[in-house]
């Protein structure tokens, strides 16, 4: 019996860093970015996968949420290819939180 491996529709490649597993090698360069950022002193600290909980029991979840000295927040989302789902969602986020997600 022959094995399938599923493919992403993407052609993202799953990868892992820290023993964590990510949906691309794009978005596990950005986490070793931050992590470097925060060795460094210039980032205080990081949170993956937040949601954010939009009317009609939607959900969007950001890839990363950087915490910086000066107080500021920024959201993070490492795209590769821009989905139709996506662009919806991020106005809908964008209009009911007072953030602008940035596209990595």
């Amino acid at each position: 019996m022959a094995s399938h491996k599923l493919k992403h529709k993407f052609s993202a490649k799953p990868s892992i860093s820290d023993g964590i597993k990510f949906a691309s090698k794009k978005e596990r360069k950005r986490y070793q970015e931050l992590k470097s950022l925060q060795q460094h002193g210039e980032l205080v600290f990081f949170l993956r996968q937040v949601p954010f909980h939009l009317p009609g029991n939607v959900k969007y979840v950001c890839d990363f949420m950087n915490f910086w000295h000066d107080g500021s927040v920024t959201i993070e989302d490492v795209k590769g290819f821009k989905t139709d789902m996506y662009t919806a969602k991020k106005k809908i986020v964008e209009s009911v939180y007072p953030i602008e997600i940035q596209e990595v």
